[in-house]
């Protein structure tokens, strides 16, 4: 028995084609405003890309690009079937063609909905992605002379000015690395030595920041040199020095944007999933009146139109039962592919 039975008079027909006729160009922008945010958030990511640990990061945008592209191109598809549906002899050549149509759409609305998910829970891999990506970063910092890494300098100090951050969880993470190239040492002086000797692994480590963690709201002049050490400056407390440096971390910075930004794409996305489930329900219940027409020779005539033709647990085992029968078909192809040059080799 069908469910959600609905009769259509000329009319309704006539009103439901127009409507999604409408429905489906609206689409068609949404396609292209997906695709859009998808070159948007490929680009900020790829401006980023030294201080992100891998390229998982970029299965959001390389979907949304996907997603866009087959949007337009399936509601631009759907919108010229919604367009003819009314004459007869041009709808006759799209009739065959609703059905995969539909069923591509089921498809597509269930891989919508999960980026839609995505989007909206991806804080975990990015925080994960960004922090070895920044402590990366900021190890390879010093070195301007490594070819691969010789922009790594900028990239950290352009960063760190433009989100006003410092380090990967604060200006600290900076004392834990020697981020002042070699070739700017001078391993005659005593304190070098002293430094470079008092450190396990013969690194050289201050207590120093570079230039661009100095907050230029700071009234005095910026210290970025033995920050933790009072008496090295007149009338400093490192403690209540609020102003000097950055106290955000750049992860946490970093996590904010694009955390912010994905929250706001994954709510434009699962509102892109409810139209297009509005688009998908319309066209099957003009399939379905279209294709219950008793005689297609009197337009006046009341037909029906339903969503499913069996009920939904009928539908479900309908549909399960196709699934199986494509794999045991698999499995006969297999089968037969195998003996094949086991018959080849007896003869």
């Amino acid at each position: 028995m069908a469910m959600m039975k609905v009769k259509f008079n000329m009319k309704k027909r006539v009103k439901l084609a127009q409507g999604l006729w409408l429905m489906n160009w609206f689409c068609v922008i949404t396609g292209i405003i997906l695709f859009s945010m998808g070159i948007f958030l490929k680009i900020e990511l790829r401006k980023r890309s030294e201080v992100m640990d891998n390229e998982e990061s970029h299965f959001v945008p390389n979907s949304l690009i996907f997603m866009g592209a087959l949007a337009c191109a399936l509601n631009a598809f759907a919108g010229k079937i919604c367009y003819d549906s009314l004459d007869p002899a041009k709808f006759a050549k799209w009739k065959p063609m609703l059905k995969p149509y539909l069923i591509i759409c089921v498809f597509y609305n269930v891989f919508v909905f999960f980026i839609a998910v995505v989007c909206l829970v991806t804080r975990g891999s990015l925080e994960s992605t960004l922090a070895h990506g920044l402590k990366n970063g900021m190890r390879y910092y010093k070195d301007t002379d490594t070819p691969g890494r010789c922009f790594m300098k900028k990239t950290i100090d352009l960063l760190q000015i433009e989100f006003k951050c410092c380090g990967n969880n604060g200006y600290r993470d900076w004392f834990e690395i020697q981020w002042v190239s070699n070739r700017y040492l001078d391993f005659s002086s005593k304190e070098v030595k002293d430094r470079i000797k008092s450190n396990v692994d013969g690194k050289y480590l201050i207590d120093g920041v570079p230039f661009s963690c100095c907050n230029p709201s700071s009234p005095r002049p910026c210290i970025q040199m033995q920050v933790t050490n009072n008496s090295a400056h007149y009338s400093y407390e490192h403690q209540t020095e609020e102003l000097n440096l950055w106290n955000r971390g750049c992860k946490e910075a970093l996590l904010h944007y694009y955390t912010n930004m994905m929250s706001s794409m994954g709510a434009l996305v699962l509102l892109v999933w409810i139209f297009e489930i509005s688009v998908m329900f319309g066209m099957r219940y003009l399939h379905t009146c279209l294709d219950s027409i008793a005689n297609p020779e009197d337009p006046e005539c009341v037909s029906e139109g339903w969503l499913l033709e069996k009920s939904l647990k009928e539908t479900v085992k309908s549909f399960w039962d196709f699934l199986k029968s494509m794999g045991k078909l698999n499995q006969v192809e297999n089968a037969a592919a195998e003996e094949s040059p086991a018959v080849v080799t007896a003869s």
